[in-house]
């Protein structure tokens, strides 16, 4: 067995087109001696407009723009890509390996050649499930960083032989080969056939993702609960007090706090609060401590009066008994 490591660059990527200028790959051993190494540089056959993730900041290649209207089409190099991609003895690995798969089914749409057909595994998944974390994704240069591995971003070759690197690492740590570390974590791979794509996936993964839904059932129910209790007690409302004709909001954290929010609410009506769930609406926007998020900020920004839970206490002047 062999293994292919590669990588990609676009000129440009939206959510229907990505015009790919580079494919670098790392062919190997299973002992991951190197076999072949290349940058396989694309015309894109259009200008580079590269942004992040947010479509804002201007990502830049180490690669001269200018000499790319010389290089040879992705038509012109899809035979060499489709046989180091479909070989079946050569087991396909990226970084966030969705993001490349997705670009060479975009051009092999674009260009109206077949879909491509291969399974491929994935570093950062792999790295994903060692440290057990699914939470958020883990970069190819921090990976690299915390395993010693030195290389230049974004070049395709380079980040073809880092991924190798890391997958090496990551190996070496256990002692096992690529394919039993993969066995290890139960890891499915990745697949792309007839265009459709197949993300890769792992027991642990698919524990985690039943453990969030779990959790957003939950939160979901003590939402519900605390709008009810919201709205049985409004008819309670005092007619005067220290909140009259002003309206609170609770973040979604204290709203699902339910003996809290239940008890700061209670408080809050007697005296002669509204409550509102628009926390660009409220007079007073009520938060737990440490807190952060969208809806606090809009609260900041049309000037409401933001408490967190304790200040909201002594403001009202009850005790945590009461």
């Amino acid at each position: 067995m062999k293994y292919l490591f590669f990588d990609i660059e676009c000129s440009v990527v939206s959510k229907n087109a990505a015009k790919i200028c580079a494919f670098g790959y790392c062919l190997t051993d299973e002992k991951f001696n190197i076999l072949e190494k290349d940058d396989i540089l694309i015309n894109p056959q259009g200008s580079f407009h590269l942004t992040d993730r947010k479509g804002t900041q201007g990502l830049v290649l180490p690669y001269k723009y200018a000499d790319f209207k010389n290089y040879p089409t992705f038509i012109e190099k899809s035979e060499k890509i489709y046989s180091l991609l479909q070989d079946k003895d050569t087991l396909v690995v990226g970084h966030a390996t969705m993001n490349d798969v997705k670009y060479l089914n975009l051009e092999s749409k674009r260009f109206s050649l077949p879909s491509f057909c291969f399974e491929f595994a994935d570093t950062q998944f792999l790295y994903m499930n060692r440290v057990n974390e699914f939470s958020r994704q883990f970069g190819l240069g921090s990976i690299a960083e915390e395993l010693g591995v030195t290389f230049v971003a974004h070049r395709a070759v380079d980040d073809a032989y880092a991924t190798m690197r890391i997958a090496e690492a990551l190996c070496k740590e256990e002692w096992l080969g690529l394919e039993k570390l993969l066995n290890k974590y139960e890891i499915q791979l990745g697949k792309i056939e007839n265009y459709e794509i197949t993300p890769p996936s792992s027991k642990a993964q698919i524990l985690y993702k039943a453990e969030q839904e779990k959790r957003k059932e939950e939160r979901e129910r003590l939402k519900v609960e605390f709008h009810n209790f919201a709205d049985r007690e409004k008819r309670r409302r005092a007619k005067d007090g220290l909140l009259k004709n002003r309206s609170v909001c609770f973040s979604h954290p204290l709203e699902i706090d339910l003996p809290l929010s239940k008890r700061l609410l209670k408080a809050a009506f007697a005296q002669a609060a509204f409550f509102t769930s628009h926390a660009e609406e409220c007079d007073f926007y009520v938060y737990c401590e440490g807190e952060g998020g969208q809806r606090l900020k809009s609260a900041q920004e049309t000037k409401a009066r933001v408490l967190t839970t304790a200040e909201f206490e002594a403001f009202l002047g009850i005790s945590e008994n009461a």
